[in-house]
């Protein structure tokens, strides 16, 4: 076995009794791979043991990801920050984009997702730790910003997503997942329907499963400490 193979199994092992320790299916948690700065290759390896979904923060080291593995059946997330001017290559090539976090982002991707996909799925990104540094949209700006994308076309809002300020303490952890957990039932108490929670990454993993998590993004877990230098 791989060494990323068996990465992934400890990672699903982790999910597995996190979920059991909520009192939850752990089929109800997915886990997303974060495969950035990686190769083709490793993304072929965690493929090969299984893993379907991977999500990539970097576009054009992403399309060139998705063009060497075309045909394979991968669903693609988009995770890092959207400039406004790199909508369309993320519209035509990816799945998923969870860091949807205003209303001008939203109106590029629908407009420009192509017409022979289904819709692109989005989760909305929320700054639930109130850090001026962190992409994300206010908690109290979230309603009117999911009745806006919920009625656009060639979308499918799915849920929320966030990345909480680091915390070592299990219960300093919790507290911001609570809160996005909070706004995902106001959603679905406001009839939209949203069945995804995007939170969770190594760090916090446990945290995150016990407060509903749907999706966790694990990356060095899986793949190993990241290099970031770019040639």
């Amino acid at each position: 076995m791989s060494t990323i193979a068996a990465n992934l199994q400890a990672v699903e092992s982790q999910i597995v009794a996190a979920a059991t320790r909520a009192g939850r299916a752990p089929g109800s948690v997915r886990l997303l791979a974060v495969s950035k700065t990686f190769g083709a290759d490793a993304v072929l390896e965690a493929y090969a043991a299984g893993q379907r979904a991977f999500g990539e923060n970097y576009l054009q080291e992403a399309l060139d990801k998705i063009a060497a593995l075309a045909g394979r059946g991968i669903e693609w997330h988009f995770i890092g920050p959207i400039q406004s001017n790199k909508t369309r290559p993320i519209a035509a090539h990816f799945d998923w984009v969870h860091t949807v976090d205003r209303l001008k982002i939203a109106q590029r991707l629908s407009e420009q997702r192509p017409p022979d996909l289904a819709p692109l799925n989005i989760c909305l990104q929320v700054n639930v730790s109130g850090e001026a540094t962190k992409s994300g949209c206010a908690p109290e700006e979230l309603a009117d910003l999911a009745a806006a994308c919920a009625a656009l076309p060639n979308l499918r809002l799915r849920g929320l997503m966030a990345i909480p300020e680091p915390e070592a303490d299990y219960d300093k952890q919790r507290a911001p997942l609570a809160r996005l957990r909070a706004l995902y039932e106001q959603l679905n108490a406001q009839g939209y329907g949203v069945d995804t929670l995007s939170m969770g990454m190594s760090a916090d993993l446990a945290a995150a499963v016990a407060e509903g998590a749907t999706i966790v993004r694990v990356g060095s877990a899986i793949f190993g400490a990241r290099s970031y230098a770019k040639g």
